[in-house]
């Protein structure tokens, strides 16, 4: 399935407020998922795999590294719960970076809202504004609100991804 959407990773300084906005805007919780996704080296975009409890998926992504919401767009396969392709691409791709992270997942009409605590690098919030149908204004105006709702100040907005994150903080010789 092909997504476009804008979306913005920032540090969870205040998640009781987060959780008090989506609690007043009826936000539709899936549940807390363990996740671990596993990134492999490709020669453009993101390619990983991401498995948990509730959502196991093949994901490939191309996106711009910004200090705010920005565009991505998105191939991705919903895999079962218990399959190997994870061992399969680790047999033919080098493996990059996995990330362990504990998320909350919330929905609000076509946003989708994660409250992590990824291991080794702290709390985050994402918003992710989805569309099928290419409308990037709107999804640029939703990743906007929710961001001034969540009072989120831009210097809080992470431009990496974790698996960068990840990445630079093993370079950089920090556990």
């Amino acid at each position: 399935m092909k997504i476009l959407n804008f979306e913005f990773k920032a540090f969870l300084r205040d998640a009781a407020h987060v959780r008090a906005v989506l609690k007043r805007h009826h936000a539709r919780f899936l549940g807390t998922d363990r996740q671990v996704d596993t990134y492999f080296r490709v020669p453009a975009g993101r390619l990983k795999i991401r498995e948990g409890r509730i959502e196991n998926s093949l994901i490939f992504y191309r996106r711009n590294n910004f200090a705010r919401a920005r565009r991505s767009a998105v191939e991705m396969m919903l895999l079962p719960r218990r399959n190997s392709v994870r061992t399969i691409l680790s047999s033919a791709l080098e493996v990059l970076a996995i990330v362990d992270k504990r998320r909350e997942i919330y929905f609000i009409g076509n946003v989708k809202i994660h409250l992590d605590r990824v291991r080794s690098l702290g709390a985050f919030v994402e918003i992710e504004a989805m569309t099928r149908t290419g409308d990037i204004r709107k999804v640029r105006a939703q990743a906007a609100k929710f961001q001034k709702l969540f009072a989120i100040p831009s210097s809080d907005v992470v431009p990496l991804s974790y698996s960068d994150l990840i990445l630079k903080k093993r370079k950089s010789g920090q556990r």
